[in-house]
């Protein structure tokens, strides 16, 4: 089993599936990635050669991924939260940061439903 940025590749995929198993590789940038390694996207992660691996992980290098790009994410919710913009005080009380409706869903951000006493009447 290869590893790119501390992640586990599984050998089972093909390799421009596998690489989207790391954070902040999608597919398109995936593409981009065995593009300019000169490596086909169809050949399976675990048929790679070691040459190939050193090639993918080169060019996986120059992209902010993994631990670098979750801080980075980090930091900019935090930054909004400080600065008491319209999307930190949402992020502060967990509710939906763009501007979806909250009277009927948004369970994911509100979390389970609370009942109140008396609402029906």
């Amino acid at each position: 089993m290869a590893r790119i940025k501390g992640v586990d590749i599984p050998n089972n995929k093909r390799i421009e599936i596998a690489l989207t198993y790391i954070y902040g590789i999608g597919r398109s940038l995936s593409n981009r990635i065995l593009k300019d390694a000169n490596v086909d996207p169809n050949k399976k992660a675990g048929d790679l050669s070691n040459e190939e691996l050193v090639l993918i992980r080169n060019e996986v290098n120059k992209y902010p991924t993994e631990g670098d790009l979750r801080r980075e994410v980090n930091m900019n919710i935090k930054t909004k939260m400080e600065i008491n913009s319209y999307q930190g005080t949402r992020h502060k009380k967990g509710l939906p940061v763009r501007g979806q409706r909250t009277n009927r869903n948004a369970r994911t951000r509100k979390g389970k439903g609370k009942t109140i006493a008396n609402k029906k009447k």
